[in-house]
């Protein structure tokens, strides 16, 4: 009865026929179930009382492990519940360090959760275990290294064909690098697996984002946290669609509830941040990046954030520039503090210097982003050639690149000034023939948009 409650999103009445049967009556099952619930109810005190009730019956139950761990019990006090079950039954050395690891994670100490994990993947025991896989991707994307992050995602897709956990994030990241076939054809795989879970509609959402069909992504976001309103990926996305329309006020509710779903998730304060600039509220911008330096440490991608909000303000330039040197001391190859970098040193007029960095960095890895600002240094220091090259390098990276785009059709213009002005009219001519073709596959488009259906996966 209680399972048929919670599908049915009816989490009160589960938990009061649970809450009816005695304490000692209760197998480790229900103690589970109701830990669950109380977990996502906020009621964080019953939640705990009740995952150590199922530890001491179970001490082997990995997911009430890491439901103590996500309410912030410490990892020594979560391990010391497992100690005699650890020594009495062999081969289970592993454990102490793998509830150190989950330790780090829902500490927010992300590299020494990589680090631990990595460790961990190289016994024999937990070699090529999806699980761990699927956590060591979700790390490396919250440290920013999303070249890893795939690698990662595609090993454990590779294991389990069936895997559906992580996918919302993997989708998101294939956008991010311009894959949108790839996102396409991931989304489609997912909802022939099942279409019950948010993370085919967050995915299906990422390509809709990025194709600029932000109603459409905003539709499949709120249908994803319709089956997990606990799915931070689809707040994430229902709240970029929003504030892509223009609707910021909106877009801070569900960012303000990915935050307090996940603290520890870099993106989530990002989305917030992002939105309060949008609003030209700075203050209220700078407070939350100051929280979340003090909060998560001074690493690179906390130290590009705080940049961001004072790079906004004439009076913190300098400030913002310190910020950014010591971000690129700690990791050279982070692109977000390579892009404000280049973004300060434009400002400034200091194009050799922003092309240096660029080249620097492009030398160990392919960023359309970067590719563009180097051709947009190039322009200005008058490389006309090869700044036409680096668009075209951006545009094979993401076809969806308008700023490239505009670089090369705005040098096209300047290369032949005395040509235009010879042939005038024809240009003139051919300019409105034109137009009036793209206008027309403007309107054509919008048609197909409306008559598209929402459930309509190709």
């Amino acid at each position: 009865m209680a399972e048929c409650y919670t599908m049915l999103k009816q989490d009160k009445d589960a938990v009061a026929i649970l809450d009816g049967i005695p304490s000692r009556q209760r197998t480790p099952k229900i103690n589970m179930m109701l830990a669950n619930l109380y977990k996502k109810a906020g009621q964080e005190r019953s939640a705990v009382t009740s995952y150590k009730e199922v530890l001491r019956q179970c001490p082997l139950a990995l997911d009430a492990i890491l439901g103590l761990l996500s309410l912030s019990v410490k990892g020594a006090e979560v391990a010391s519940m497992t100690l005699n079950v650890i020594q009495s039954i062999p081969n289970l050395d592993w454990l102490s360090a793998w509830i150190k690891a989950y330790a780090f994670v829902h500490t927010g100490d992300n590299t020494r959760a990589i680090n631990t994990i990595c460790s961990l993947e190289k016994k024999s025991l937990l070699r090529d275990n999806v699980d761990l896989l699927g956590t060591l991707a979700d790390l490396y994307f919250r440290v920013g290294d999303n070249k890893n992050a795939i690698l990662k995602f595609e090993q454990a897709q590779m294991l389990d064909p069936y895997l559906i956990k992580g996918m919302d994030i993997y989708g998101y990241l294939l956008a991010r690098e311009g894959r949108l076939e790839d996102v396409e054809n991931l989304g489609c795989r997912l909802f022939n697996i099942s279409d019950q879970h948010a993370e085919p509609w967050v995915v299906s959402g990422c390509h809709s984002f990025y194709t600029k069909r932000h109603s459409r992504a905003l539709y499949l976001g709120a249908k994803a946290i319709q089956l997990n309103s606990n799915s931070v990926q689809a707040l994430l996305l229902k709240g970029a669609a929003l504030r892509s329309m223009g609707r910021v006020q909106e877009a801070i509710i569900h960012f303000r509830e990915a935050i307090r779903l996940a603290p520890c998730r870099l993106d989530c304060c990002e989305g917030l941040i992002e939105c309060y600039l949008a609003s030209n509220s700075v203050r209220e911008a700078m407070v939350m990046a100051n929280n979340v330096y003090k909060t998560l440490g001074a690493n690179a991608q906390t130290l590009t954030l705080l940049a961001t909000v004072c790079l906004e303000e004439p009076v913190t330039q300098e400030k913002a520039k310190t910020l950014l040197d010591k971000a690129l001391l700690q990791r050279p190859d982070y692109i977000k503090a390579v892009v404000k970098k280049a973004e300060l040193l434009s400002r400034e007029q200091k194009y050799e210097e922003g092309i240096s960095l660029l080249r620097g960095t492009l030398a160990n890895q392919s960023d359309c982003v970067l590719h563009r600002m180097l051709g947009d240094f190039l322009v200005a220091v008058n490389e006309f050639q090869e700044a036409m090259d680096q668009y075209s390098i951006a545009l094979s990276l993401d076809p969806n690149d308008q700023k490239s785009l505009e670089g090369i059709q705005k040098m096209e213009k300047e290369e032949s000034p005395t040509d235009a002005t010879q042939e005038e009219d024809v240009d003139d001519m051919e300019g409105s023939g034109e137009e009036g073709d793209l206008e027309g596959s403007d309107s054509e488009a919008a048609q197909w948009a409306d008559q598209e259906q929402w459930f309509g996966m190709q």
